[in-house]
């Protein structure tokens, strides 16, 4: 049933690229009309044909293969760039023909009967430009997205203020990454560079929040060596994020399931993370201590195996305490009036979309749409929410806007006035 929906949703959105083709290629005829040679004019429209039909035809056996790896996800991603282009194209001229229209009717009723004229007007050169011109923003973004962006990490650093912080523990520093989807890369010598950004952090705790691949443990195989080079002081910790369960592509048994499950658990081992299941443990630093908490995954629309409960067993109800949970959906509906006091939660999923707006005085993504809190820090009955961007992508190989993540937090204790 899963995959028949798939192959539906493939096949309508080819059918209405093809129906943006028929705007796009008007607009370009209206561009083209005056040019004095011939030869550029054919090239210029028979090229677009071509290109189009020959991304769209390809994305056409996109079902077959699958999101199984580096190469399916640049098909997808070349098609949704042209996509996007052709519609911001189709929406400016489909503007002008609302105009047209309105004009048309209005000549119709005063002037009937008293010009040869056609009562619409003609397409005008200078909208098709401007049409042309907008929808070159995104093709040019997605490009740079997909070359660039998809590896341009950035640290982002956040100092936390705690009035219960064990006083050693003052000063402590947790790097998170998360959303790594191992699955997508395609470029070792860059993810080996944000590897050495996270290394250079020297935090105190390293943390990983939850989808190591985008279905199959396999995946990360050929990126262990990599992943497995990050240390801390105090340890590695990791949870499952909704991908690491295989849940989105069809098993030939439930027993493959969850064999690929175990195996996926082995290479967290294997790269010396200790992944935490609906369980803590205890960070101790002369004498006094903090707890760390890690469940499955818990998301809203999305599986629900973790058992925070379970992961609070024998932790005293005092304790200051930091929770790795995957989805921030879990901190917003369950975490953050929960009866014992969680401090602070990490998390990712989001991956803030991939694409958006970030600036000093504005933060924007479609994430808003689905997520209260998709990126960054939040806060609500003096408990902390981390999100995490994500240190990959999936589905859309690139970043445009909201780029992927190191994020460095300081634990400090405040200051008693």
């Amino acid at each position: 049933m899963h995959q028949t929906r798939f192959f539906i949703g493939v096949f309508l959105v080819v059918l209405l690229s093809f129906l943006l083709d028929k705007y796009v290629y008007a607009g370009i005829r209206t561009i083209t009309d005056n040019w004095k040679s011939t030869k550029l004019k054919k090239f210029i429209r028979r090229g677009y044909w071509a290109l189009s039909w020959g991304v769209t035809a390809t994305m056409l056996v996109y079902p077959v293969f699958g999101m199984r790896n580096a190469f399916t996800y640049w098909i997808l991603s070349i098609f949704f760039t042209l996509f996007v282009t052709k519609l911001v194209f189709t929406l400016v001229l489909f503007g002008e023909d609302i105009y047209r229209l309105i004009v048309g009717m209005i000549k119709t009723v005063f002037n009937s009967g008293t010009s040869d004229k056609p009562a619409k007007p003609g397409r005008r050169k200078f909208m098709s430009q401007l049409g042309l011109a907008l929808a070159a923003i995104p093709f040019a973004s997605s490009l740079y997205g997909m070359i660039i962006g998809k590896y341009d990490y950035k640290v982002h650093r956040h100092t936390l203020f705690f009035d219960d912080l064990p006083e050693e523990f003052d000063g402590f520093t947790i790097t998170q990454i998360s959303d790594v989807h191992t699955g997508t890369f395609d470029n070792a010598e860059a993810v080996q560079r944000g590897i050495d950004m996270i290394k250079d952090q020297k935090s105190d705790l390293f943390v990983f929040t939850g989808d190591l691949v985008n279905n199959v443990a396999d995946e990360v195989e050929p990126w262990m060596n990599l992943f497995g080079q990050l240390r801390a002081p105090f340890g590695q910790f990791s949870v499952l994020g909704n991908h690491d369960y295989g849940d989105y592509m069809e098993w030939e048994s439930e027993e493959a399931k969850v064999a690929n499950l175990d195996k996926l658990k082995k290479h967290h081992a294997d790269m010396g993370y200790r992944l935490l299941l609906d369980e803590n443990i205890t960070l101790e630093k002369n004498g006094q201590k903090i707890s760390l908490l890690g469940v499955e995954n818990w998301g809203d629309g999305f599986i629900q195996k973790g058992d925070l409960e379970k992961a609070l067993n024998g932790v005293d109800k005092d304790s200051f305490k930091i929770l790795l949970s995957h989805d921030p959906s879990h901190w917003q509906n369950i975490v953050n009036t929960h009866p014992s006091n969680i401090h602070l939660t990490l998390s990712g999923h989001t991956h803030g979309m991939q694409m958006g707006i970030e600036t000093p005085t504005m933060k924007w993504s479609p994430s808003e749409l689905r997520y209260a809190h998709w990126a960054g820090l939040a806060e609500a009955n003096s408990r902390y929410l981390y999100v995490n961007r994500g240190f990959g992508f999936l589905g859309f190989t690139g970043r445009v806007g909201i780029w992927p993540e190191i994020t460095v937090l300081e634990l400090r204790k405040k200051a008693v006035a």
